[in-house]
């Protein structure tokens, strides 16, 4: 290598070592031999060096060594294994150059050696294909972005050239960089004002005198970079005018405007011409995104250039798209119309946008017969359908309502938008029950969106709504708890709908009636149940406002979720839930454990208190939108569930649990809680006040005796409620006790009557066996019967006898009176002393037949 840099020097004086310089540089193509396997490591600094030296020979004034050094380069991608190999030696890898090249930095090297070859045609075009080589690697990518490649090359891309091959391999070098590298770099060296001119001439060039398939396609790269150049906010398009140019050209076949800038020119239906009017939409919605260029997009009549395909599909005629292509262009600028309508509102309502919507809509609920392609991007999950078209169309109104425009959304309800979304949304309801589909989820999210904005704040819209709507919103709130989690889209539809009826339903008694005479506080109570902390948040505030109608309070308390669990027991599950999330201190009782903070989480207590502005909310404050208990907080209080708590305080602890059934202690504890809510945000509050206050200024003895006793007086809130759960736990306690002493005398009298039973049956067993001990028995029996008897004696009439003669039995007998005799005065005579045989009688003889015989 250094006597090729001698000869090299020598070439300035004498032209005859130009060709000794030649035949060196070729031996350098040539494969390297080695003897080990390690002198490919071994070497490798000695050998990155001298192809790094082959660059810097570019320095040499000589056409013919340029040329041969290039050729070199090339010829590192075309090794060939030479035919006689040395003894003792073997050829090293095929890539061993390559790797060498990007060690040594090569390619870094030859890119500023452009400056040099600026002028000569046939040197930069062969330094441009080594290049186009070396850039198929990614390390040499980076070597030659250091070296402004991006912004060196875009200039020559309308430089002369007849061969054509300028603009082919610079831009081939361009897109390796953009994929081999940061695209992010190529850009902002591509964003210069020179760049974009350069890039702006070629592509009209190619646009207008480009008639072959090859100019065609390259015409499609050039704008493909000319896109992701538009992707950078500092790139000057608009200066340049290339900005005008694109946004003229996408809009001049729908809009039939002469435009001088694009005199001339003829587009023809084949399949580059398509790719372009689909790169030209794609362009048009990054320009919507930079607020410089709404302008243009007003002025050049984008807004109508895309309504033009919102309409109904025709069959394509002989010069037309195919119905594929028509497709593919239709949803790929409805999906445009969404981003451009937003910026420009008075050009979408003086083109009646909203019209051409609502008929586009109907279109796509109609029977015509129609069986989309399916077959792009945007028409994914359409085919033999008018789903993509339905979607798309409604992601337009989604993003116009989204503005709150008044004129907008009268506009919208004054055609019966209501009713036709409600229509259109029962219509993909009842497709959804055939097969679960995320088009068809998106499509009713986005609707009840659209129906929220509308409704919202007007009551009327919102009795539009009230039937058919809190008929559709029920079924959505029955949805299974399981398919919130499949990832199609069902937990957007539940967010969607619950956010439709707190904007569709609430503040509209009609539909507020309708929907408790259909249980949906039911339902709503069912998906609280479920806990989850995304549904808990709109859930409770939904039913907050809910409480305002008094017919409301009513079905919380009817509700009864899993083992009879009472909405007051769920909301304070939520509650000691959120405490724990938050990592509030209890004890194991659930009592108060910290007094001066008594609701403060673990993240709270490690903020320091920072002295902020009046106008900026304190930690205290921002803490109360961050999780649910203010919520819980309010809708407790609405259903008067403190009332209750404070009544049960003044009348004892057990009529506190006839007052709210299914509640436990532990419950009541943590009500005692959450019914000093207030009074411990206000101490939370006036603490952050004096600790700001002292560390900015000192209070005079007075203010600071006022802020001691307002500490104290937050202080000792917290000690009541400490106080009042110890007793409540005591009082559980003691019932307990009581409880167990009655469950406990139960039992002992149920054994007693076993023992009694028992004992009884042993008497009879004994009667029934042992003569003696029956006569013994009737004894005693007698005996008790004649002792139960009055001792008084009757003055006037007979006594009777009630015994039977000659019974040996010491049960009960029959009701039996015997008359020994009869007072003369009523008969008239004295009785016969014939005695009358007994005759039982059975009384349910007569009922046991006719079961019988039923």
């Amino acid at each position: 290598m250094d006597i090729l840099n001698l000869c090299a020097e020598k070439v300035n004086e004498q032209e005859a070592f130009i060709e000794p310089v030649c035949e060196l540089i070729k031996l350098c193509g040539l494969p390297f031999q080695k003897k080990k396997f390690s002198d490919e490591v071994n070497y490798s600094v000695a050998v990155s060096k001298s192809i790094a030296q082959l660059g810097c020979l570019m320095r040499v004034p000589s056409s013919q060594v340029r040329i041969q050094i290039c050729k070199c380069i090339i010829s590192f991608y075309k090794m060939e294994l030479p035919k006689k190999l040395l003894p003792g030696y073997q050829p090293t890898s095929a890539d061993y150059k390559i790797q060498m090249a990007e060690l040594g930095g090569l390619a870094e090297t030859l890119v500023l050696s452009l400056a040099l070859v600026e002028n000569q045609l046939t040197e930069k075009l062969w330094v441009l294909k080594a290049l186009q080589h070396l850039s198929n690697s990614g390390v040499n990518c980076r070597h030659m972005i250091k070296a402004q490649a991006a912004s060196r090359l875009c200039l020559y891309l309308n430089g002369t050239d007849p061969s054509g091959q300028l603009v082919f391999r610079s831009s081939e070098i361009l897109w390796n960089l953009l994929e081999n590298t940061s695209k992010e770099e190529v850009v902002s060296q591509l964003s210069s004002l020179e760049c974009i001119h350069a890039l702006k001439e070629i592509f009209v060039d190619r646009l207008i005198n480009g008639f072959r398939h090859y100019d065609r396609q390259l015409r499609n790269d050039l704008l493909v970079i000319a896109t992701l150049v538009a992707e950078n906010s500092a790139a000057s398009m608009i200066e340049s005018g290339f900005t005008m140019l694109l946004i003229a050209l996408a809009t001049f076949t729908e809009v039939k405007i002469p435009n001088p800038l694009l005199e001339g020119l003829k587009l023809t239906y084949s399949y580059e011409d398509f790719e372009m009017k689909k790169l030209l939409f794609n362009i048009i919605g990054i320009f919507s995104k930079d607020p410089h260029a709404v302008q243009l997009l007003s002025e050049n009549d984008v807004m109508p250039a895309l309504l033009y395909y919102v309409k109904p599909h025709k069959k394509p005629g002989f010069h037309d798209w195919s119905a594929a292509q028509y497709e593919e262009l239709q949803l790929h600028a409805i999906a445009i119309l969404a981003s451009v309508a937003p910026l420009l509102v008075d050009k979408y309502l003086s083109c009646q946008a909203n019209t051409l919507l609502l008929v586009f809509l109907e279109w796509c609920v109609g029977q015509d017969p129609f069986f989309g392609q399916g077959n792009s991007f945007h028409g994914t999950g359409g085919r033999g359908s008018k789903l993509a078209q339905m979607r798309y169309g409604l992601r337009v109104l989604k993003s116009v309502v989204s503005l709150y425009d008044d004129a907008v959304n009268l506009n919208l309800c004054d055609q019966g938008a209501i009713s036709q979304l409600l229509e259109i949304l029962k219509y993909a309801a009842n497709k959804l029950e055939q097969k679960d589909d995320a088009i068809l989820l998106e499509i009713q999210a986005n609707i009840l969106f659209i129906l929220s904005v509308l409704c919202e704040n007007d009551v009327h819209r919102k009795e539009l709504f009230s039937y058919e709507g809190v008929h559709l919103l029920i079924s959505f709130l029955q949805m299974d708890p399981k398919k919130l989690h499949s990832g199609l889209g069902h937990r957007r539809l539940l967010f969607s709908a619950l956010d439709c009826l707190w904007s569709c339903v609430i503040g509209c008694y009609i539909a507020e009636d309708y929907f408790l005479e259909q249980q949906g506080i039911f339902f709503l109570l069912d998906l609280l149940a479920l806990k989850q902390k995304s549904l808990c948040n709109i859930i409770l505030g939904i039913l907050s406002e809910f409480c305002d109608n008094p017919k409301t309070i009513i079905h919380i308390s009817t509700w009864r979720g899993e083992k009879d669990q009472t909405a007051a027991k769920l909301l304070i599950q939520l509650w000691r839930q959120e405490e724990l999330d938050l990592g509030v201190q209890r004890d194991q009782y659930g009592r108060i454990a910290d007094v001066k903070r008594p609701i403060a989480g673990s993240f709270q207590k490690e903020q320091e208190i920072i002295p902020m502005p009046s106008s900026c909310p304190s930690f205290a404050i921002i803490e109360i939108s961050e999780n649910i208990r203010a919520k819980l907080y309010s809708l407790l209080c609405k259903l008067d569930i403190m009332f209750v708590l404070f009544k049960s305080v003044l009348n004892g602890f057990k009529d506190g649990f006839e007052n709210l059934p299914g509640l436990s202690a532990k419950d009541f504890i943590t009500l005692a809680i959450i019914r000093r809510y207030i009074d411990f945000k206000v101490g939370e509050v006036w603490s952050e006040v004096c600790t700001e206050l002292k560390e900015e200024f000192r209070p005079i003895a007075s203010d600071e005796e006022t802020l001691r006793v307002i500490s104290e007086v937050s202080e000792n809130i917290g000690k009541m409620v400490t106080a009042y759960q110890t007793e409540v736990l005591e009082n559980h306690h003691h019932q307990e006790i009581q409880e167990e002493e009655k469950a406990y005398t139960k039992i002992r009298a149920v054994h007693k009557q076993k023992e009694m039973v028992n004992k009884s049956w042993e008497n009879f067993l004994t009667r029934t066996s042992n003569y003696e001990a029956l006569k013994k028995a009737k004894r005693l029996q007698e005996k008790l019967i004649e002792a139960s008897k009055s001792k008084s004696k009757t003055q006037n009439g007979a006594v009777h006898s009630t015994d039977i003669k000659g019974l040996g039995t010491t049960v009960g007998s029959g009701r039996l009176v015997t008359v020994e005799s009869a007072p003369s005065q009523l008969v008239g005579r004295p009785l016969s002393a014939k005695r009358l045989p007994v005759k039982r009688v059975s009384f349910g003889a007569g009922a046991l037949k006719r079961n019988e015989k039923s």
